[in-house]
């Protein structure tokens, strides 16, 4: 990033910073939230314009437009409320119209008719099984309807002393006919709203421009309140960051411009914008290293690896083949609803289908019994059993162990870079002792290195080791601080480092737990499929329904746990801090 300090008369700072805008380059350091009456009211019109496309959005457009609104987004949005308020009065009458269904039509007139001839009407329900027809010799009693389960009537008295032996219900307010009316106006209101947002869906190309624009008003207002005045506001200083690759262009714009600039390379001090430079398959993962934050001017940028180790460890929590395929599908029949996330979703699809491959699992099948699979792709699959152990769990364990020994490999790296060599011992020490002791111990399993070449080796790790933790972890302070500083690192590495690999675990209990869940399934539609017949309808049904639930709870997990994995013990373990800031340039396209 090239740093630029602009220094140019006040009068003049709007102009500029639309052209500035209509470049689309630089970063002014300015507010992200309102700072005033303007900027709130032009954050509050936008909101409004969001909201009013995602109304429209799952809206099915009208086969003919109706009249031009004033303003899309207002319109929009009154619609929309006008409907919510008829939709919330809808579930009060639909009970209303349950209460009065079972006393049919009648009118309040009548009702008060009967009390002025000094007569009550009592009104009770009693399950139809317990009426007694002795009642209607003993009382002046008319049934009024009768549903299959209850039956409801009403008494009618002369006296005080009137009794009966249920409790009686209140009297009904309204008729079931006058609700009945009331429900078909209020569905014909909303049927009125639904035609006219459905009109409006032709406008949703205006309703976003009206959005960028009213962003870029916005935009340019926080760039314009973040100068500085100066001389009794009679210039403005403001600063702005640019990539390094803009700066001939951008250069050119501003020398025709009466404006005094000053470019220099940015430094980690300016806090400059960080605009991540990665290729299309890992700019796919780059929501996911913004989820915990930009790395720093002077950080490694992490999207690379995340994108390798996600995408791994969501399959290894997927770890079925029919799985897999079913996230292909399914992000491509979605592909315009997911948006960016439709690529992700296939990718991960495709990882989770190889994996599921190697793991030997096709909807919590075992395909190592199949007999319809050569032997020769058999060897291709992961062996259940690894020394004894579960074949994916020593998987697991493995691919944690690679992925902390590149976080320490890369956090080295960068303290290298960053203090030098000398002022960086302490960190070797630590990455030597434990990836050095990692890549021996593997080649003494595997036989390439005999006993005694493994001893010597491991000897002179950890004497080279100790000196950097222990002794030299800091050349300018006093040896016995370095001494004690090394044990307590000593004691915080050796506890953290073992629930660090410890917890790559969760890639195979999540895959274990899928999968036997998924069996779960399979066992109850066998045995409702039985011998056949009728019983596949149930049997399909089962396993569909099944398998759709545990893929739903599989992709929650399989996306929350690899997250922690990449988040915790790799950004720990390589001294990632990801706090940059995203490079937002001043634009006429900000979103």
């Amino acid at each position: 990033m090239t740093k630029y300090d602009f220094i140019l008369l006040s009068g003049d700072m709007e102009s500029f910073l639309e052209k500035l805008q209509s470049v689309g380059v630089v970063d002014i350091t300015r507010s992200t939230k309102p700072i005033d009456e303007t900027s709130e009211k032009l954050s509050l019109q936008a909101d409004i314009m969001r909201r009013a496309q995602l109304t429209l959005k799952n809206v099915k457009p009208a086969d003919k437009s109706g009249e031009a609104p004033k303003e899309v987004a207002a319109e929009v949005m009154e619609t929309q409320n006008e409907k919510e308020i008829l939709m919330a009065r809808l579930p009060l009458l639909e009970k209303q119209m349950e209460e009065a269904k079972p006393w049919g039509t009648f009118h309040q007139k009548s009702l008060h008719k009967i009390k002025q001839l000094g007569l009550n009407l009592h009104f009770y329900k009693v399950k139809s099984s317990a009426f007694d027809p002795a009642w209607k010799e003993q009382y002046a009693l008319s049934e009024i309807s009768e549903d299959g389960t209850n039956t409801y009537f009403v008494v009618v008295s002369d006296s005080d002393d009137y009794d009966f032996p249920l409790k009686e219900l209140p009297a009904p307010e309204v008729d079931a006919a006058e609700v009945k009316k009331e429900i078909l106006q209020l569905q014909s209101e909303m049927a009125e709203k639904d035609q006219r947002l459905a009109e409006l869906k032709c406008y949703e190309q205006t309703l976003q421009k009206e959005l960028t624009q009213t962003l870029s008003k916005l935009d340019l207002h926080l760039a314009n309140k973040s100068g500085e005045k100066a001389v009794e506001d009679y210039l403005t200083v403001f600063e702005g960051f640019a990539p390094a690759e803009c700066e001939e262009a951008l250069r050119s714009m501003l020398d025709e411009e009466s404006v005094l600039y000053i470019a220099e390379k940015a430094v980690v001090d300016d806090n400059p914008p960080i605009k991540l430079k990665n290729n299309k398959f890992v700019s796919m993962f780059e929501m996911l290293t913004d989820m915990y934050g930009r790395p720093k001017y002077n950080e490694f940028d992490p999207t690379v690896w995340i994108s390798i180790f996600f995408m791994l460890f969501f399959a290894f929590c997927m770890g079925d083949m029919g799985y897999g395929l079913m996230l292909i599908v399914g992000s491509l029949a979605l592909k315009k609803k997911l948006g960016k996330i439709a690529p992700l979703g296939i990718t991960l699809g495709v990882a989770t289908t190889v994996v599921g491959f190697l793991f030997h699992t096709f909807f919590s099948m075992d395909m190592l019994t199949w007999t319809c699979i050569p032997d020769g792709v058999k060897k291709i699959m992961l062996p259940s059993q690894i020394a004894g152990f579960d074949g994916t769990m020593v998987l697991a364990l493995l691919v944690g162990i690679v992925h902390i020994c590149l976080a320490m490999i890369i956090k080295t790296c960068q303290a290298t870079k960053h203090k030098g060599f000398a002022n960086s011992l302490g960190t070797w020490g630590w990455t030597l002792l434990i990836v050095g002791g990692v890549i021996v111990g593997g080649f003494a399993l595997m036989g390439v290195i005999d006993k005694t070449v493994t001893k010597w080796i491991v000897i002179v790790l950890g004497i080279l080791s100790a000196l950097g933790i222990f002794f030299l972890n800091d050349l300018h302070r006093n040896p016995l601080l370095n001494v004690g500083s090394g044990l307590w690192e000593t004691y915080n590495t050796v506890t953290g480092l073992l629930g660090d690999v410890l917890s790559y675990l969760r890639l195979y209990a999540l895959g274990l737990a899928g999968a036997k869940l998924g069996e779960a399934f399979n066992a109850i539609g066998t045995l409702a499929l039985g011998d056949g017949g009728v019983n596949w309808i149930f049997f399909i049904l089962i396993v569909v329904v099944g398998h759709v639930l545990n893929l739903a709870m599989c992709v929650l997990g399989a996306f929350v746990h690899p997250l922690r994995l990449n988040f915790l013990e790799f950004f720990k373990n390589s001294g990632y801090e990801g706090a940059g800031r995203k490079y937002n340039p001043l634009s006429n396209t900000n979103q």
